[in-house]
This record gives structure tokens, C-alpha cells and sequence, in this order.
């Protein structure tokens, strides 16, 4: 299997297991650590990023031309509102959604849909375009890649909501998502400024988060 779908699929087993554990259940109804999210939403916003894959993989090809992952992030409109903006609010509801039949039912849509997906993404051509939640099209291969990310990043998130480890990765899913970051923070700050917070801590910036 190509080694970006297999770190895909690495990532979302990840992800299912974390949405599995008791103590995610335990903390269903609680806020979690990131603003106007309770646990149960920001668990319905990571099995979203599973669920996400296998409706692109359904839904008619699109005929445009993809869009690069820079550019994925650049019009991504989520990335580029406060908490208020349209996007953002309509995602907090999606996630909701997706959680509305409690944790159960989510894990178990979860574990369909990553079943699904171990035979589909072996099938499916290197030049597979699909449609993004966006509306923009990417090739398959990269809209894996921002799916990867956003499990890490919110795998992070709901493991701390819960009071748990935070699971950890492979190397060949953790590495692209490092390489991503790393490429995105360029972007928003600059060489420089990301050259020093990686060396230099006494003129590294305050911050060069790249989303």
C-alpha cells in the first residue's frame, strides 16, 4: 500500500482506539481544553476526520483541478476565523452531530467506516481527486496527509480533555504531520523565525504555530 494511506490508516486506528477508552466516556458530557467544545463534540470532530475520508472516497470525482496542501490550508476558511465565523461554528455543529448518538454509536461508526476504507484505499488510483468538506478538491493522497494531521492534533486535544496520555504515533504517521507543521509555520512566520525557535532559544519568536 502506498506509505501515506498506510500511515493514514495507522492514524485513524489511533483515533478510533482513543475514542474508545473509558475515560473518554467518562468525560462525555464535560467542556474539554479547546474553546466552546465539550468533550462529546470534540470527540465527534476527530471520528469526523475517519468518517470525512470515506464519503470523500463515495462521492463523485470532481473534475476541477486539485489543489496543492498549502493551498488547502491558505482558502481553508476554519483556519482563518475566530471562534465566531461561519466556518468555525458550522464545524462545532458538524462535530456535535456526529456525536449526537453518544460514544458508542460513534465508535462504531468509526470502526465501519476504517474497515471500509483498509480495502478501498488499495484500490484506489495514485491520481484519485476528491471532493474536500471545503468544497475544494485535492488529490486523495493529500487530503490523507491534512486527515493525519488533524487526528494529531486533536487526539492531542481529547486525550488531555480526558485526563489520559496522549497516544503516540508512529514514526511513518507522526513524520509527514511534523513535516507539515513545520512547512505551514514557514508559511504564516517565516524562515527565520522558525529557523530560531528550532535552535536558537534565547531569539526563538513567542509562538510559530502554523495553524
Amino acid at each position: 500500500m502506498i506509505p501515506i494511506r498506510a500511515a493514514y490508516l495507522e492514524a485513524a486506528g489511533s483515533a478510533a482506539a482513543l475514542l474508545g477508552d473509558p475515560a473518554v466516556a467518562a468525560a462525555w458530557d464535560r467542556p474539554s481544553v479547546l474553546p466552546e467544545f465539550g468533550v462529546h463534540g470534540l470527540a465527534g470532530h476527530l471520528g469526523s476526520q475517519v468518517l470525512q475520508v470515506s464519503r470523500a472516497l463515495a462521492a463523485e470525482v470532481p473534475d476541477e483541478i486539485p489543489v496543492s496542501v498549502p493551498e488547502f490550508f491558505t482558502h481553508a476558511a476554519a483556519f482563518h476565523t475566530d471562534l465566531d465565523g461561519e466556518s468555525n461554528v458550522r464545524i462545532r455543529h458538524g462535530s456535535a452531530a456526529a456525536a449526537s448518538g453518544g460514544v458508542g454509536a460513534l465508535v462504531s461508526q468509526v470502526d465501519t467506516a476504517l474497515a471500509g476504507q483498509q480495502v478501498a484505499l488499495a484500490a484506489e488510483q495514485l491520481s484519485r481527486v476528491v471532493p474536500t468538506p471545503g468544497g475544494m478538491p485535492m488529490l486523495l493522497d493529500d487530503f490523507l496527509l491534512t486527515r493525519i494531521m488533524e487526528i494529531a492534533l486533536h487526539s492531542d486535544d481529547l486525550a488531555v480533555s480526558a485526563e489520559i496520555p496522549t497516544p503516540l504515533l508512529p514514526a511513518e504517521a507522526f513524520e509527514p504531520v511534523l513535516d507539515l507543521l513545520s512547512r505551514l509555520a514557514v508559511v504564516r512566520h517565516g524562515q527565520v523565525a522558525v529557523l530560531r525557535a528550532l535552535s536558537r532559544a534565547e531569539r526563538a519568536p513567542g509562538t510559530i504555530a502554523g495553524i
